[in-house]
């Protein structure tokens, strides 16, 4: 089990900023032990443990990046069309007949090994072959349309940095160095909970004032992508001794636990108690809009983030809270979401000294807020393509001014 350190936040009345919170995140949570090797087809999505430092050249010799002709760049005249003699005929994974000497030229196509002496590869776009000679276009460049050996990946430089998550692009790339297992963190277990007498599973009956529980399968998806073991827990309800003891199992079963619903002030709200109680609370609410009452503590030695039962602040929350305390558990390279520049073409009103994320639509450049306020709109997130970022500094927002738009893909 992870363990964070022992002092404690003393929360009160304030509100802690989303960065304050961030920075608390990164330095109370402490990674779990743990590296294993895995083939490189199961490696996607895990975080890399170590560096990668490349054991050969990558490309691993001279060759042609074009179908054409090779041929030495001093040969060539550069005013006027030049003829040589070609002599040789290279396909990718056959070795050149010999030396390419003055005066020549060899038929290359891509992929193919360089000729020593050949400094330059002529698209065949820009020949003419009959019969043994090829005549060349003047206008080259030396060292065009030839790879160098070493010049993506060069033997011994660090390929990957120990912490990176394993997409797609790495694993082409570590296949290319010829790797076939690669040592990677081992995997998280989260316990997934949600909470509230009036949640119900999906298919079940409601009742007058019940529902159908979204978040917790909008979080077991979110977590999921990143690559994590989800253990279900359930629903548990409105019952502070049920939900101690809920959360006590889950603390001895996994590395991290992430609620849903029950951090706010209300009477039947008992997660924030519960941390409390048989833990530590380091915060439980933040200056954002959506998604103030989060919280961030422990249950025992195991981590907990507390996100709030509304699905639009569950998911924000945990793009904010429960991600970094997924990449610091994990050891993994922090996310850093990028912002993009684009025009609002709404006004909105917000108080000062709190970040705000607003539903909205890109149309071009310009960003369309959601027709409808509530942080329970599922439609709001299934109908938008991310969420403007107002920070805390900003009280008023006229239409036609630059805003920065974070797309859902770069938060989850």
């Amino acid at each position: 089990m992870a363990q964070l350190s022992d002092d404690c936040f003393a929360f009160g009345g304030s509100l802690l900023g989303i960065d304050a919170a961030r920075a608390m995140i990164f330095e109370r949570v402490v990674p779990v032990a743990g590296v294993e090797r895995v083939l490189l087809r199961q490696s996607l999505g895990r975080t890399l443990a170590e560096d990668i430092a490349a054991p050969i050249n990558v490309p691993g010799y001279d060759n042609s990046a074009v179908d054409g002709y090779a041929a030495r760049f001093d040969d060539l005249d550069p005013a006027r069309p030049t003829n040589l003699r070609c002599v040789d005929r290279i396909a990718a994974g056959h070795d050149p007949s010999g030396a390419l000497a003055p005066g020549i030229a060899a038929r290359i196509f891509t992929g193919a090994l360089l000729p020593e002496g050949a400094d330059v590869v002529i698209m065949q776009e820009d020949c003419e072959r009959d019969g043994e000679h090829v005549t060349i276009r003047p206008g080259i460049k030396r060292g065009a349309n030839t790879r160098r050996a070493g010049e993506d990946v060069a033997h011994g430089s660090i390929a990957l940095t120990a912490g990176r998550r394993l997409g797609p692009a790495d694993l082409g790339l570590l296949a290319a160095l010829g790797f076939v297992e690669v040592p990677v963190r081992r995997k998280l277990t989260v316990a997934l909970i949600s909470t509230g007498d009036e949640v119900r599973e999906p298919g079940e009956p409601l009742r007058r004032g019940q529902i159908h529980d979204a978040n917790r399968y909008i979080l077991a998806g979110l977590l999921e992508r990143l690559g994590v073991d989800v253990s279900d827990r359930g629903i548990v309800r409105d019952d502070p001794a049920k939900l101690n003891d809920a959360l006590q199992r889950a603390a001895a079963e996994s590395d991290l636990i992430i609620t849903s619903g029950g951090v706010s002030t209300g009477e039947e709200d008992h997660v924030r108690t519960a941390i409390a109680n048989h833990g530590s609370l380091y915060f439980w609410r933040l200056a954002i809009k959506p998604g103030r009452p989060v919280a961030m503590g422990q249950i025992g030695a195991t981590p907990l983030a507390g996100l709030p039962g509304n699905p639009v602040a569950a998911l924000l929350t945990f793009a904010l809270v429960a991600r970094p305390m997924i990449e610091a558990l994990g050891a993994a390279t922090p996310h850093v979401a990028k912002r993009f520049r684009v025009v609002s073409d709404f006004a909105y009103k917000k108080k000062t000294g709190r970040r705000e994320y607003v539903r909205a639509s890109l149309e071009g450049n310009k960003a369309r807020r959601y027709h409808k306020e509530g942080a329970g709109m599922l439609t709001s997130l299934t109908e938008t393509d991310g969420l403007v970022e107002l920070p805390e500094e900003i009280t008023r927002l006229e239409p036609g001014a630059a805003v920065d738009f974070l797309p859902y893909s770069e938060l989850i």
